[in-house]
């Protein structure tokens, strides 16, 4: 099996640096391996309630790294976050996954659902993770939350973007890490200082994967509330509104002073969209 990681040192270090994350965060919570589609999958639970919100992590990004959403989102129901196979972070690195493209994702995330939760859920994914969410269907989701989901439309990739992008792969380091995070955030935002060193991480280290597919343009059977900055390098509010109406039948939520790391720099606004689907 051909893994996602460079060494098996990197991968020892990305572990490592998601655990210690995870082990700083002040809100009680545990943590477990399950085995979902066929893949062991990271759980941190958190908090409790009535009603679960399940959190699928963006692109290159892991649980570890969206601890101000987490906290905000645990301050109201339980939570369950998930690494997703593929990706950096604590479930399993193979690198075959994205080949069964958004419905293996979609039956993952189901499996993880019936695994690790009982009653009401509101799915919650950012990004690619957003993608998942949307593809996933379950009895016992009640509605999903998508933030700056992938999956609707084309990303647009300025010039700018690409250059800073593959400086980030060619020359991975702090500096060259901050440049790319200040484009996905809203003007005048300094990213957290752990994101910085995540991305330098995730560039020296892993080859992460996933799916450009395009979610059908079907009806879902359960709710959704989308959401996304309005200062998003990827998905400007125009093409997200346009792209939502077509495939969602549904509308957008645009943050102010917001970029594609809105879940980073306004989690207490993101987390209230769930009382939506529950209320």
């Amino acid at each position: 099996m051909t893994s996602i990681y460079r060494t098996p040192a990197g991968r020892d270090t990305i572990r490592r640096w998601c655990a210690q994350q995870l082990n700083g965060w002040s809100t009680p919570h545990e943590r477990r391996i399950i085995r979902a589609h066929g893949h062991d999958t990271h759980l941190l639970s958190a908090a409790a309630g009535l009603v679960t919100v399940v959190l699928v992590a963006g692109d290159r990004f892991s649980t570890a790294a969206y601890l101000p959403l987490l906290t905000a989102l645990a301050r109201q129901y339980r939570v369950v976050a998930a690494d997703i196979p593929g990706q950096p972070g604590l479930s399993a690195d193979a690198a075959d996954v994205a080949d069964g493209g958004l419905a293996w994702y979609g039956r993952w995330l189901a499996e993880v659902v019936e695994e690790a939760t009982s009653g009401p859920v509101v799915t919650f994914g950012h990004s690619f993770g957003g993608a998942v969410t949307l593809a996933a269907e379950h009895p016992r989701v009640s509605g999903t939350v998508a933030v700056a989901p992938g999956g609707l439309c084309r990303l647009r990739v300025t010039p700018g973007v690409l250059l800073a992008f593959l400086g980030w792969l060619a020359r991975p380091r702090p500096a060259s890490s901050l440049r790319l995070l200040r484009l996905l955030s809203a003007p005048g935002r300094t990213p957290r200082a752990e994101l910085v060193e995540w991305m330098t991480l995730v560039a020296r280290h892993a080859r992460p994967v996933s799916t450009d597919e395009f979610l059908s343009a079907a009806t879902r059977r359960t709710p959704v509330v989308l959401a996304s900055g309005d200062h998003d390098v990827f998905l400007p509010p125009d093409r997200l509104r346009a792209a939502a109406e077509q495939r969602l039948q549904a509308g957008v939520d645009i943050v102010p002073a917001a970029g594609h790391l809105v879940t980073d720099e306004h989690p207490d606004t993101l987390a209230a969209l769930v009382a939506r689907l529950v209320d």
